[in-house]
């Protein structure tokens, strides 16, 4: 069944404030560089915290939703942000509604803490995740993620930093309060674009002349697309 055809999110002519349009490549903190994890013959999605009954969810079960496909524009915290990238999975809004369903959280459980195969996590306020853009996505550009960029389950979620964005998502934690992940003191609870959240310690504004200084180096950390193919099929 052909997904659902979503109108293009986070495109724009004008890219946010300190934002610089490059081809997409993978991407992240320089300690998970090369941690990809396999992907397991059947995965499944671990819900646990502040619920009544904790799940192993085998993530065939979620297949049953909606599929959604949207463009949309993947904006990174160090001032880059790649546009035109087409993602199909299901929303997490209706990931949330049926995990409320099974495991029942605490009516405060208002953050949900991410993890993913290779031991990154982020927090993620409800609210957020409920967004209509916010997917669940196993494919992009019409073909299945591989593990580097995300497979079994990658959260895409345009109008959040990238560093929201949980690769191989395998651990969905409510809490009753915000959590920082593995970004540490640097990663903002709501990481909103429109909102320059790129970190709670200084101006967003400030964090673009840091930020762009720092990315060269960050980038070595990560290997190079290979010469004479597509850039963007790397992360």
């Amino acid at each position: 069944m052909s997904p659902h055809r979503d109108l293009p999110v986070g495109l724009s002519t004008r890219l946010p404030p300190g934002q610089r349009s490059v081809a997409w490549s993978r991407f992240g903190l320089p300690r998970f560089a090369h941690r990809v994890a396999p992907v397991p013959e059947r995965p499944v999605l671990q819900v646990r915290g502040a619920v009544a009954v904790p799940l192993d969810l085998d993530v065939a079960e979620l297949h049953q939703l909606t599929r959604y496909e949207q463009t949309s524009t993947l904006h990174c915290v160090t001032t880059w942000s790649t546009t035109g990238l087409t993602w199909s999975g299901v929303r997490f809004a209706e990931v949330l509604g049926y995990l409320t369903e099974l495991a029942e959280p605490a009516p405060t459980a208002d953050w949900l803490l991410l993890r993913g195969l290779d031991g990154y996590r982020c927090c993620l306020h409800r609210a957020d995740a409920r967004r209509p853009s916010v997917l669940l996505a196993d494919r992009v550009d019409g073909r299945p993620l591989t593990a580097a960029e995300g497979a079994p389950l990658r959260l895409v979620a345009p109008e959040l930093y990238g560093y929201k964005g949980v690769r191989q998502l395998v651990g969905v934690e409510f809490a009753t309060q915000p959590r920082a992940g593995s970004a540490g003191w640097a990663e903002h609870p709501r990481g909103r674009v429109a909102l320059e959240e790129r970190s709670p310690l200084l101006p967003g504004a400030l964090w673009r002349v840091l930020w762009r200084a720092a990315l060269p180096w960050v980038r070595l950390a990560y290997p190079p697309a290979p010469t004479g193919g597509p850039i963007r099929r790397q992360g």
